[in-house]
């Protein structure tokens, strides 16, 4: 079977409104906290990716019941720390880091030892982050100096509330003491720098007992742990992660308009848009509502020319991390020289992204100065690519596959892009909604 693209020529004008796929770190935190609240929650439109898929199955091995409608999806809860199941349990994590850290959090009061893999590029990513404060809460990881997976967790019957200082900006992280503190009586405080705040508003929505402090650089929460949740149901709105990828391959297209259906604009969420209008890009968000304390909203984005270089500020990097390839791809197209810092944790992601994003760029014919931690980007609005290219052993990361693919669209030359199955742990649908642009209904 071949599993590769091939690519020879940009994308036709196009006039199209879409809906992408559901957002993956929602779905992911519904599927763990459906499972543990009392009752049948229900979710429409949820993401049926791999990463989700993986969740799903990690649940059913841990005795949860769920049913996989055509339009939803149904879970079973028995509330807290209820999980039942066998010795020597082994949950795979497929590709996700959302997964395999948050689950990890739930697991701080298992009795049995539960075995965690993942794939070839997770088995490569530091769970450190995350084991350190678990270990705190009473759980026992082996081997004990093992950072990386396999990993095995034994919990404690008695875990205690902590006091955390989460400094890198990590959603998982923080996500992750969150759960464990759900399933542990008393007060556990988290000093957290900012990033994606989807756990603290579902816990507000599930009415756990949460307070919230904020500054300019941390958000310091409180949980009181050992209060049952209801059961819930949750529509999923589009990732907005996703979109990026749509939003860019039309502000690079020749002629084109494209208006994405209720996204997920959460603040926490849009650094990429933030930094697309710096650059230049003609964006417009319409249609705003409040859901169950998300931001959605429809995107409205056209092509856009006279691109500007960005010296992108650092405190918009959390809110953009899972972007920045595609980023950088936007700014290959703009006048001047674009300068990304602080950005060491892209190379904590599937793949070491801001190596690989370099690199590409870099086959595309355009130079660029790289350190472990940052990026400068010398743009050239008159590219063409006329050589042929081809993207392979990148760890099956879908974003690199994404970003190339949208490079080949919109920049021309003869592409070849591998394992284009990577896309499945995030959006199953990119290249169908790709070739359904010039079919779609009109704006």
């Amino acid at each position: 079977m071949n599993n590769s693209i091939k690519i020879n020529q940009k994308i036709r004008p196009y006039n199209s409104k879409i809906i992408i796929d559901g957002d993956k770190s929602l779905s992911i935190r519904w599927v763990l906290l459906a499972s543990q609240a009392i009752g049948k929650s229900k979710a429409y439109k949820l993401l049926k990716s791999e990463d989700v898929m993986s969740a799903i199955i990690c649940l059913k091995k841990l005795g949860v019941k769920v049913k996989i409608k055509d339009n939803y999806c149904e879970i079973i809860g028995r509330g807290l720390n209820s999980y039942n199941y066998k010795n020597n349990l082994i949950l795979n994590a497929g590709n996700s880091g959302t997964l395999g850290r948050l689950i990890l959090g739930l697991l701080v009061h298992s009795k049995k030892k539960i075995k965690l893999i993942g794939d070839k590029s997770l088995s490569k990513r530091d769970f450190s982050r995350v084991t350190e404060p678990l270990k705190k809460f009473g759980a026992t990881f082996y081997p004990n100096k093992n950072i990386k997976l396999p990993l095995s967790v034994i919990g404690s019957k008695f875990t205690k509330p902590i006091n955390y200082v989460e400094d890198r900006g990590s959603a998982q992280c923080k996500s992750s003491i969150m759960l464990a503190a759900l399933n542990t009586p008393g007060i556990t405080s988290i000093k957290a720098k900012k990033s994606r705040n989807h756990t603290e508003l579902l816990f507000k929505y599930l009415k756990v007992p949460i307070k919230i402090k904020k500054n300019s650089k941390y958000d310091f929460i409180k949980i009181e742990g050992g209060k049952e949740i209801k059961s819930f149901n949750y529509t999923i709105p589009a990732d907005i992660s996703s979109s990026a990828f749509f939003i860019v391959l039309t502000a690079l297209s020749n002629n084109s308009k494209l208006l994405i259906k209720n996204v997920n604009i959460n603040p926490s969420r849009t650094g990429i848009i933030t930094i697309l209008k710096k650059i230049g890009i003609k964006i417009i968000i319409k249609n705003k509502k409040k859901y169950k304390g998300e931001n959605i909203a429809d995107i409205f984005v056209k092509s856009s020319k006279n691109l500007k270089a960005i010296n992108c500020p650092s405190y918009l990097n959390t809110s953009a991390i899972d972007e920045f390839l595609i980023i950088f791809l936007v700014a290959s197209k703009a006048k001047g020289v674009s300068y990304f810092k602080n950005l060491s944790e892209l190379n904590q992601k599937e793949s070491p992204r801001l190596k690989w994003g370099s690199k590409i760029l870099n086959m595309m014919g355009i130079k660029t100065e790289l350190t472990n931690h940052s990026i400068k980007i010398h743009g050239n609005p008159k590219l063409k690519i006329t050589n042929s290219i081809e993207i392979k052993n990148y760890l099956k990361d879908h974003r690199i596959f994404m970003m190339s693919t949208i490079a080949a669209l919109t920049c021309g030359g003869k592409w070849e892009i591998h394992d284009k199955d990577s896309v499945n742990t995030s959006f199953p649908s990119f290249l169908k909604v790709i070739s359904q642009l010039n079919k779609n209904e009109k704006i």
